[in-house]
């Protein structure tokens, strides 16, 4: 028995199945991070941050300040009541200075403010860089190749994570720093950077190494790295282009997570005296000149913009890399 026209054309046409859309990695990453409001939120901080740091010198051209001048003479420092503190015109944001001035020396505070960025988060990306190539390439040697070099190089990672991190780093940045002096980078503001980053990157790859010979232990064992291994690929080709690869959502995760952690290192090491000194900004500087002179019991302001931005900074990286291994996780709930 043969349909008629009129009930095929009611049918409607046969269903079709959709094709499956399959996303990368990161496109799902960031599918997850897009539907978190916090997420968005701590993103658009931390470019908000990255662009003052990089338009710093644009910035305070515009203020018409720098971070270096000194005004000590009566029409801005106190001589009196308080001497060294700012009159009270110069104390808190002005349209002459956006943030005020500093007590003591008079200089811009917005202007340091803004140098101050660009150094601690210099010294933040580049530690964080040093640490995450050391921890990377260490801990898929050890997984992949296990035995003795495994036993090596995990021997070196406990080492390194016994020893208590801050006050190795506090007793060996004067060192490096004086083995640094009177090389190419003992220049300005160059050897304080270059010594933190090299100090604050080479003590922080271990926990990262760990966690990546852990992921490689299981990875080494996958279809595709035996079928590479058929096929002849040496086995720095395997590692470089089939491990390294498939641990990388671990590794983008503890970067965004070390970031806020060399932020604070530095500014706890230059709070301290060892790290960035005057007159190179940084935010830990800062901070250290407000509690040095005992700045902050007449000019709280002082310390606060400093502080203020420490935290801000340091909590939005810190929630943005939550939402980063939230988004890398498969096991996460948001889907």
């Amino acid at each position: 028995m043969h349909e008629s026209p009129t009930a095929v054309a009611k049918a409607g046409p046969p269903p079709t199945v959709e094709a499956a859309t399959a996303r990368s990695l990161l496109a799902t990453a960031w599918l997850r991070i897009r539907r978190s409001r916090i997420a968005i939120t701590a993103l658009i901080v931390v470019t908000l941050i990255v662009l003052f740091a990089l338009l710093a010198p644009v910035l305070v051209a515009i203020e018409g300040q720098d971070p270096y001048t000194s005004r000590t003479g009566p029409d801005y420092l106190d001589e009196f009541d308080t001497p060294g503190l700012p009159l009270s015109y110069y104390r808190f944001p002005s349209g002459e200075h956006w943030l005020g001035l500093e007590p003591g020396l008079g200089r811009d505070i917005f202007a340091r403010l803004a140098y101050g960025a660009r150094i601690s988060l210099t010294i933040a990306l580049l530690s964080t860089v040093v640490s995450v190539v050391l921890g990377t390439v260490l801990g898929a040697a050890a997984g992949y190749f296990g035995g003795k070099v495994d036993m090596v190089i995990s021997r070196v990672m406990d080492l390194f994570l016994a020893f208590p991190h801050l006050l190795l780093v506090l007793s060996l940045t004067p060192i490096m720093q004086s083995r640094l002096g009177g090389t190419a980078l003992d220049s300005g503001s160059l050897l304080p950077i270059a010594s933190l980053v090299i100090i604050l990157g080479f003590f922080g790859w271990a926990y990262l190494a760990r966690v990546v010979r852990g992921q490689v232990l299981s990875i080494r064992e996958q279809e595709f790295v035996e079928a590479a291994r058929a096929y002849g690929a040496s086995r720095r080709s395997i590692i470089l282009r089939q491990i390294i690869p498939n641990v990388m959502g671990v590794v983008l995760v503890y970067a965004t997570m070390m970031i806020p952690t060399n932020i604070t290192a530095e500014a706890a090491l230059s709070f301290l005296g060892v790290g960035v000194k005057d007159p190179t900004p940084s935010w830990g500087q800062m901070l250290n000149a407000a509690q040095a002179g005992n700045w902050y019991l007449s000019d709280p302001w002082f310390l606060a913009v400093p502080a203020g931005a420490l935290v801000i900074t340091v909590l939005a990286f810190n929630l943005l890399g939550d939402a980063v291994r939230d988004a890398l996780d498969p096991k996460s709930s948001r889907s």
